[in-house]
């Protein structure tokens, strides 16, 4: 089998990786450049967009913000998986709301903002505190506001105004704040034949709006809501391949926050703690493929590498740790690579990210310190 990606960083790299045992052979579109490219040199295949089409078996996307024009080639094809219009869900927050309306999936209460009236309406309407953010182009918490005090609508109001003037009919969705307790995601799979393959929830800890830590849970009520909601989207969606929800968790309930159509950052700790990772689960489900296992084979945690591109050696001595190296130029706050770190069983797991901890600066890591202080004064 021979599949496109559209898009060439990591997400790519990391299926092209989980491919090659099943004879899966990738290639990825660069979509800045519009080059077709190894997913693992990043070296030019010396192929058009539609030659690359006419060869391969299957085309998916690592990322949702796919221009539109591009997709639209893909689908005509009749190889795109998942579809078009499941991406656009994940790439529009207008449309994601309206998915979740569909399903009948609980999310927090919103408005779309596209004029002044629009903003003033969406306050009165939903009351402040609001999170407003920008329906297109939106990740990692860039273009996104916190509107908390009347006093700062009138500086808030400016910086919306220019991000709706951007173009590419751009919107706001303002929705209520939710003082959610923490966040969790779920991760699975759907295949052609709607057979669903979900892993355990993960908790995951943020620094600046950039997931930065992620483990996976064993909390049965939780984990029975977060699959019922997914099977809802999914089905809704038509969905075929990796699919991921995230969520508020509120008194017990979860709050969809954001949907990712694709293999996702809270899902890396499946490389070394499941049965099947969640990229080739990807592949599987795409190419028509048995769904693998998703089950927890040991307790884990991702610790995402933020602005590094240099760890110290001795994290390789440390019993369940793998480092997992993106490949990239330097730059701050840049995603560079992720850390699983894998124990036999909980309280080892929470021992041995401490000593991950201690060899790691607190600058760089302050999700991994947190977390871990937090357990030493709880004595765990």
């Amino acid at each position: 089998m021979h599949v496109l990606v559209l898009g060439s960083g990591q997400l790519a790299r990391m299926m092209s990786l989980a491919g090659a045992p099943l004879n899966i052979r990738i290639s990825a579109l660069d979509v800045d450049t519009g080059n077709i490219v190894h997913p693992l040199t990043q070296q030019s295949l010396k192929c058009e967009l539609e030659d690359a089409i006419a060869q391969v078996d299957v085309i998916t996307a690592e990322f949702e913000h796919i221009p539109h024009d591009i997709l639209e080639i893909c689908e005509k094809s009749g190889k795109l998986i998942p579809s078009a219009s499941a991406i656009k869900a994940g790439g529009d927050r207008r449309v994601e709301k309206n998915l979740l309306e569909k399903a009948n999936v609980p999310n927090a209460q919103h408005c779309i903002i596209e004029t002044r009236e629009d903003f003033d309406r969406a306050i009165s309407h939903l009351g402040l505190p609001l999170v407003l953010k920008s329906a297109l182009g939106g990740y990692d918490g860039k273009g996104q506001w916190r509107l908390t005090k009347d006093d700062q609508i009138e500086t808030v109001w400016p910086e919306i105004a220019q991000c709706l003037a951007s173009g590419n009919h751009q919107a706001i969705v303002a929705e209520q704040f939710v003082s959610f307790e923490r966040e969790v995601s779920i991760v699975g799979t759907r295949g052609k034949d709607g057979n669903i393959a979900l892993y355990p929830l993960a908790e995951n800890t943020h620094t600046h709006g950039v997931l930065a830590l992620s483990t996976a849970i064993d909390e049965p009520l939780l984990q029975q809501q977060a699959e019922a909601i997914f099977a809802a989207t999914a089905k809704e969606l038509d969905y075929v391949g990796v699919l991921a929800l995230e969520f508020f968790e509120l008194d017990g309930t979860l709050l969809v926050n954001e949907i990712a159509p694709r293999v996702h950052n809270s899902g890396h700790w499946t490389q070394q703690g499941a049965e099947t990772c969640q990229f080739e689960n990807h592949l599987r489900a795409v190419c028509g493929l048995p769904l693998g296992s998703t089950s927890l084979t040991r307790p884990t945690s991702m610790i995402n590498i933020l602005g590094e591109d240099v760890l110290p050696n001795e994290i390789l001595t440390i019993e369940g740790c793998h480092i997992h190296w993106y490949g990239k130029e330097k730059r701050a706050g840049r995603k560079m690579g992720h850390i699983n770190v894998s124990s036999d069983d909980n309280n080892s797991l929470k021992q041995t990210l401490s000593r991950v901890a201690n060899l790691l600066d607190i600058d760089a890591f302050p999700a991994l310190h947190q977390y871990t202080s937090t357990l030493s004064e709880y004595g765990n």
